[in-house]
């Protein structure tokens, strides 16, 4: 992974994730995806699974859609966050 990826086990609202092939087969090459948090639920599932609630954001940086999706929590990397100067 690239050096502005953090592993991120314990996703928060806020985070930008890259969810990717490691995440869930359906976000595989092409389809992977940068996505902003707004929530995370608690509920208990299948072990090293998460439900996230958030939005897919565009090549600008806009979030282009809201969705929710299920992915292991071992395969998100946390975009790091920008310094300003």
């Amino acid at each position: 992974m690239g050096s502005r990826l953090l592993p991120t086990p314990e996703p928060k609202p806020g985070d930008v994730l890259l969810i990717g092939q490691e995440a869930s087969m359906q976000f595989a090459g092409d389809r992977r995806i940068r996505f902003r948090v707004i929530s995370v639920d608690r509920k208990p599932t299948y072990d090293g699974w998460i439900w996230l609630t958030g939005y897919a954001i565009d090549e600008r940086g806009y979030a282009a859609e809201r969705r929710e999706i299920f992915v292991q929590r071992d395969g998100l990397y946390r975009l790091a966050k920008r310094q300003s100067t």
